[in-house]
């Protein structure tokens, strides 16, 4: 038997296994104050028709991009204060990563959720400043780790906040290529926190196009139906109102029709999974 834990986001929104799951979405990078507050406005518009607790997420600084000359992002300071404004201005949740122990203070000034990225997942400097700030905290599972492995970071997390989820994006397979084994979304549950599947990153290929990560966006409808059949507490989607035009990872990401047919299906496969 699964332990049941529910991270609590906001007074309205609430992370856990058991439950109708939420929706983290939004842009890999914020490429500008009006396109970030566009494409939040309109997740969160087809969200409430879909009736789902929507939360939104973009970065401020990618700082794993491919290449030296790949845009990264506006910065810490213009970043969090775009942020700020959708999260005040649309009264939606946010979320987004740090990538550095000495971002963290500033970032959980702002932010509902913070985010340790899947390459840094073991950085136990980062994770633990991240678990001190004392808001939650969604660690994306390394590429590179079993999933079992994930439980020494959930030990490192909980020294100091039990406000975890745990994120699923794949693991590599080879050369540039990322393959989803499902056990491991159940295996991260028994550690007894929220476990979140990130659709878009799953069918990433990292570095696969030389100067930036190539990605097959076909198959992030039905790796996502499959997570929603295993049962999830959240799914994590990157959107783009013009995928081929994103200044980071395009090729992974969905446009808005495929994000609305991804709410819609996965909603029915999530209610039926779990009794709703």
């Amino acid at each position: 038997m699964n332990k049941v834990n529910k991270v609590q986001i906001t007074k309205n929104i609430v992370l856990a296994n058991n439950i109708p799951l939420s929706v983290i979405a939004g842009p890999c990078v914020i490429e500008s104050r009006k396109s970030a507050f566009d494409l939040a406005k309109k997740l969160k518009d087809i969200c409430l028709k879909e009736k789902i607790k929507f939360i939104f997420k973009a970065s401020y600084d990618k700082a794993n991009r491919s290449s030296i000359d790949s845009y990264r992002g506006p910065g810490i300071d213009k970043g969090l204060e775009i942020l700020a404004e959708i999260k005040e201005a649309l009264k939606v949740p946010v979320l987004t990563d740090v990538h550095c122990a000495k971002d963290v203070e500033k970032v959980a000034k702002v932010v509902d959720i913070i985010q340790i990225p899947a390459f840094l997942c073991r950085q136990t400097d980062l994770v633990v400043e991240c678990a001190k700030s004392g808001i939650p905290v969604n660690v994306k599972k390394g590429q590179f780790l079993a999933p079992e492995d994930m439980v020494q970071v959930v030990n490192k997390i909980k020294k100091f906040n039990n406000k975890i989820s745990l994120t699923e994006r794949g693991a590599s397979f080879g050369y540039r290529n990322l393959v989803v084994d499902y056990r491991s979304v159940e295996i991260m549950k028994q550690f007894g926190y929220p476990v979140i599947f990130d659709a878009t990153h799953s069918v990433q290929r990292p570095g696969g196009l030389g100067t930036k990560s190539g990605g097959d966006r076909q198959y992030v409808l039905p790796l996502a139906k499959a997570a929603a059949a295993v049962g999830i507490a959240a799914l994590f989607i990157e959107v783009h109102q013009n995928p081929d035009k994103a200044l980071s990872d395009g090729a992974n990401s969905v446009d808005l029709k495929m994000f609305k047919t991804m709410l819609n299906q996965t909603v029915k496969i999530d209610k039926l999974v779990k009794g709703f």
